[in-house]
C-alpha cells in the first residue's frame, strides 16, 4: 500500500516509521523545510534507539509538496497542528489533488472529525484515526467514524491498523475527545480539583495514581475491575462518592491561573510542580523505558 503522511513533526515522523515498518511505501511532506529535511534522520535515530532495522527508513520518501505526497496514495493521514481551520483547509486541498478512492484520515486528539472534514465533498471516505504518542510504542488507535463514513472505509482502516500490529478500536459516535481523552481528562479534572480544594498537593495525587490503581490499568480496565469487585459494590461506592466528585463543565480556575501566570509546566519549569532540566529529562526517559518494557512484556 502507498501511504501519504502530511506533517513531519514528532507525530508525523512516528507515523511514517510505523507504516514503513509495516512494509508500506511512505511519502511524507511538511510546509517547514527544516522539519522535512531532518525527518529521515529522526526516523533512523528512533529505530536505532528501539534496536530495530534502520533500513526501514528506505521505504520513506520525502517530497516538497502536498500534491506529490498524495498523488498515488491509497491512504492519506494528516498529522498537522491541532488547529481546526488549518485542518479543514488542508483536507479541502488534499481532496482536490488525491485519488478519488484514497482514504482520508485525520490524526487528532479531541477535535470532532465531522468538523475537520466539513469542507470535504466525498465525506464517505473521511475518517478519524487518533494515534497516541509515541505511535511506535503505544498500540492503541481510535478509529472514529462520522455519520457519513462508509462501512468499507472503516473496515479497511481497521484491517490496515491490525496489519501494522496496532490495537484499533471503533468509535461509533463522533464526540469531542473520543474515548481515551474523555476518560483521561475526567481523571485530570478530579486530580486538579483535589489540589485546588486543598485535599492534597500535586505530588500526592501523582503518587496515589502511580502506586495504586495506575499499576493495574495496563492489564485491568475500569469496567473489568468493576466486574471483578462486583457491580453491586460498584453501585454502593457510586452512591457514596459520585455526588462529591468534580463535575464542572468549565476549566478549573486553578488551571486558568497557572496558565495566566506563565506556569506552563515543562515549558517554563513550573506548573503543578517545579521542574529542572534534569528532572524533565529523567521523567521523559522513565516514560520511554516503561513503554518499551510494556511493549516487550505485552507484545504490542
Amino acid at each position: 500500500m502507498k501511504v501519504a503522511v502530511i506533517g513531519a513533526g514528532s507525530m508525523g515522523h512516528g507515523l511514517a516509521l510505523v507504516f514503513a515498518e509495516g512494509g508500506h511505501s511512505v511519502c511524507i511532506t511538511d510546509t517547514f523545510a527544516e522539519t522535512l529535511l531532518t525527518v529521515k534522520s529522526r526516523i533512523t535515530s528512533t529505530l536505532k534507539s528501539l534496536e530495530r532495522n534502520v533500513f526501514v527508513v528506505d521505504r520513506v520518501k520525502t517530497v516538497a509538496t502536498l500534491e506529490e505526497a498524495v498523488a498515488n496514495a491509497d491512504f492519506i493521514i494528516e498529522a498537522a497542528p491541532e488547529k481546526l481551520e488549518l485542518k479543514q483547509q488542508l483536507f479541502a486541498k488534499i481532496e482536490s489533488v488525491a485519488r478519488s478512492d484514497a482514504i482520508l484520515a485525520t490524526n487528532t486528539s479531541v477535535i470532532p472529525i465531522t468538523q475537520i472534514m466539513a469542507l470535504v465533498k466525498t465525506k464517505h471516505r473521511a475518517i478519524g484515526t487518533h494515534w497516541w504518542n509515541p505511535p511506535y510504542l503505544v498500540p492503541l488507535v481510535e478509529v472514529i467514524q462520522t455519520a457519513d463514513t462508509s462501512p468499507d472505509v472503516i473496515d479497511a482502516t481497521m484491517a490496515l491498523l491490525r496489519q501494522l500490529g496496532k490495537v484499533p478500536v471503533h468509535v461509533k459516535k463522533d464526540v469531542p475527545g473520543f474515548v481515551g481523552n474523555r476518560m483521561q481528562h475526567a481523571l485530570w479534572r478530579e486530580a486538579i480539583s483535589l489540589v485546588e480544594n486543598g485535599v492534597c498537593d500535586a505530588e500526592t495525587v501523582d503518587l496515589v495514581v502511580k502506586n495504586s490503581f495506575g499499576r493495574r490499568l495496563a492489564v485491568l480496565g475500569p469496567l473489568e475491575n468493576a466486574d471483578l469487585v462486583g457491580t453491586d459494590l460498584t453501585l454502593d461506592i457510586h452512591h457514596a462518592v459520585l455526588s462529591h466528585l468534580e463535575d464542572t463543565h468549565k476549566p478549573s480556575p486553578y488551571l486558568i491561573g497557572l496558565v495566566r501566570e506563565g506556569n506552563l509546566g515543562f515549558k517554563s519549569n513550573q506548573g503543578f510542580k517545579s521542574w529542572t532540566n534534569e528532572k524533565k529529562d529523567a521523567l521523559r526517559e522513565l516514560v520511554l523505558q516503561h513503554l518499551k518494557t510494556m511493549k516487550n512484556l505485552l507484545g504490542n
